[in-house]
């Protein structure tokens, strides 16, 4: 059976509530559910509503997530001038080979295809993905240059997908 709220549950709601307890540190504090803490609280015409202080804490956390985006988004974006320079490096290529499994290198004056279409592939990933979380600046027509943009990736991509039957060697 519930016990009655007395007049000492009322005073000491009003008091924490006062020192801006909330509901559920409220009823810890003086042994009752939170649901009897909220009815005291309705009888004594208080509120438990955080607005301000919600609206205010997710404005913060919104801006805070979107600085975190932004930062991202320059790692992808060096990340991906990174990859990008080395489509046309100079490389070691290297493999276990022969009747007894030796290891050989091969220096090549640039990647093989196969590997510039990954490089191309990597990179054309990392801008799209810092495109979407740090969307490109550009007043009108940003959708323009977007869509070029795009159209000049998959047009590398598949010029590089044409010479996969070309000599890896370059």
């Amino acid at each position: 059976m519930r016990e009655p709220i007395t007049d000492a549950d009322r005073d000491q709601v009003r008091r924490l509530h006062s020192e801006g307890k909330s509901r559920n540190e409220i009823a810890r504090t003086i042994g009752r559910s939170g649901s009897t803490v909220s009815k005291i609280a309705r009888e004594l015409d208080l509120s438990f509503e955080r607005g301000p202080e919600v609206v205010a804490a997710t404005e913060a956390r919104r801006v805070d997530l979107a600085e975190r985006r932004a930062r991202f988004a320059e790692s992808l974006h060096k990340s991906a001038e990174r990859l990008h320079a080395q489509l046309f490096a100079p490389c070691t290529i290297g493999s276990f080979g022969g009747k007894d499994n030796v290891w050989s290198e091969q220096a090549l004056d640039r990647p093989t295809f196969t590997d510039q279409r990954q490089i191309l592939a990597a990179v054309s990933t990392a801008v799209d993905k810092s495109l979407k979380l740090a969307p490109a600046e550009g007043g009108d027509n940003a959708e323009d240059v977007r869509s070029m943009l795009g159209t000049l990736g998959t047009v590398l991509t598949e010029a590089f997908a044409d010479d996969e039957g070309a000599d890896d060697g370059g």
